[in-house]
């Protein structure tokens, strides 16, 4: 598994929760890194768009226009 700087990768063990940030890109030979307590850890995934995001923006309400005076 490729580790880019950056990166925050968490353990899969509930009981411990430690997180790490790498600080230097490296390679792990094809496997995920492991913690201390000996759990696999995975990569934070954090979606860059959910499918309900448009709902958090107010609505938009179109401008009034005055009717121009001859």
């Amino acid at each position: 598994m490729i580790m880019k700087t950056g990166e925050r990768w968490h353990c899969m063990n509930a009981a411990c929760g430690c997180s790490i940030v790498v600080e230097t890109t490296g390679n792990a030979e094809g496997k995920n890194p492991r913690c201390a307590c000996g759990s696999v850890m995975k990569k934070e995934y954090a979606p860059a768009f959910q499918c309900l995001d448009f709902l958090r923006f107010p609505e938009l309400v179109p401008a009034r226009r005055e009717s121009p005076e001859d």
